[in-house]
C-alpha cells in the first residue's frame, strides 16, 4: 500500500514529529503512520537534543518520542516541548515499560505513554486521542505504576547515580557535577539506602530497572 500523497490528505491532517534513534525503526514508523489518511509525519529526528528545534520549524500537533535517545532523553525533551512548544502534545513510545518512566513522563507534561509492541493502528488512534485532549496510557503499565509507589530518589541522587557509569570515581563525579567529594558520597549513600542495595552500581541498576533514571 502506497503512502497517500500529501495533496490528497485531508486539510485537517494531524502533523506528527517522530523522534527515534534507530533509523530502521524510525523509517518503518514514519511509513506506517504515513499510510493513515489523516496523519502526516512532518519531521523525523534521531537525537533528543534536536527535538525542540525540529518542532519549532515543523510545528507538529503531536510529538512521538522514544525515551532512550542520544543527546537528551525523550523524557527531558518532553519537558522542553511543554515550555517551548506548548501547543504540541507529547506521546511517549518506548520499548521500556517501566513504572518510573511513566511517572516521569506525566510529570514532564506528556499526554500519553505506550510501549512499542502494539499494532500501528492502536498508535494512530492514540495520536488522534491525545490531540483531542485525552491522556492515553498503556493499561498494564498504568496498573504497574499504581503498585510501584513514588520515586524515592531526589534529583541530585539521580544525578550522582547517572554520573556513576563506566567506573567513574567519586572524584570524577564531583568534578562533573561541581560538587565536593563528601557531598557526592552523601548522595550516593542515601541513594544506596533508598534502593536497598549494597553499593552504587547495584543502586544504579535498581533505579534504572524501576525507571527512576
Amino acid at each position: 500500500m502506497d503512502e497517500m500523497p500529501r495533496e490528497h490528505r485531508p486539510a485537517a491532517s494531524v502533523r506528527v514529529l517522530l523522534a527515534e534513534d534507530q533509523g530502521m525503526m524510525r523509517g518503518a514508523l514514519a511509513l506506517l503512520l504515513g499510510m493513515e489518511p489523516d496523519i502526516d509525519v512532518v519531521a523525523q529526528v534521531g537525537r533528543g537534543d534536536t527535538i525542540v528545534e525540529a518542532a519549532l520549524t515543523s510545528r507538529p500537533d503531536v510529538a512521538l518520542l522514544d525515551i532512550e535517545l542520544p543527546g537528551r532523553s525523550g523524557l527531558d525533551a518532553a519537558a522542553d516541548l511543554a515550555r517551548e512548544v506548548p501547543d504540541c502534545r507529547v506521546l511517549i513510545l518506548t520499548t521500556f515499560g517501566r513504572p518510573g518512566y511513566l511517572r516521569r513522563a506525566m510529570e514532564a507534561g506528556a499526554a500519553g505513554f505506550l510501549v512499542k509492541d502494539g499494532p500501528v493502528e492502536e498508535l494512530a488512534q492514540a495520536i488522534r486521542r491525545v490531540l483531542t485532549g485525552e491522556t492515553v496510557i498503556d493499561p498494564a503499565l498504568a496498573a504497574a505504576a499504581l503498585g510501584a509507589g513514588p520515586d524515592p530518589l531526589t534529583a541530585r541522587e539521580r544525578d550522582v547515580l547517572n554520573a556513576s557509569v563506566d567506573g567513574a570515581t567519586v572524584a570524577d563525579i564531583a568534578a562533573a557535577l561541581r560538587l565536593s567529594e563528601s557531598t557526592v558520597r552523601n548522595y550516593l549513600s542515601s541513594a544506596i539506602g533508598k534502593t536497598g542495595t549494597r553499593n552504587r552500581m547495584e543502586a544504579m541498576r535498581v533505579a534504572r530497572r524501576q525507571g527512576w533514571l
